[in-house]
């Protein structure tokens, strides 16, 4: 997993691209940490660069969904494509977050 962050107007952005498994749960925790910092009051992650997750990569977007409702901050889901879109819709993401295309 990779991402870059932007934030603006109280959005923080951030774009994921590559594999989100297992292995990147050290960086997720790093990157939740850093865009805690933000305060913003919406947090998209624009995961149309993910081209595969598994069920640890869904546990690290509900990890940021729980952080997110300490601060009062909306989490969007921006993007899923292919094998990723199907696990979020196999989840029943779509009752948890805010999907957009």
């Amino acid at each position: 997993m990779n991402y870059k962050t932007e934030f603006t107007n109280g959005t923080t952005t951030v774009e994921v691209t590559g594999r989100f498994t297992f292995g990147d749960h050290s960086s997720f925790r790093k990157l939740i940490e850093e865009v805690r910092g933000h305060e913003a009051s919406t947090l998209v992650l624009n995961i149309s660069g993910v081209d595969f997750i598994d069920s640890a990569g869904l546990g690290m977007l509900l990890l940021a969904r729980d952080e997110s409702e300490k601060t009062n901050t909306t989490v969007v889901l921006r993007g899923a494509q292919g094998q990723v879109k199907r696990m979020l819709e196999v989840a029943r993401f779509d009752t948890l977050f805010r999907l957009e295309d």
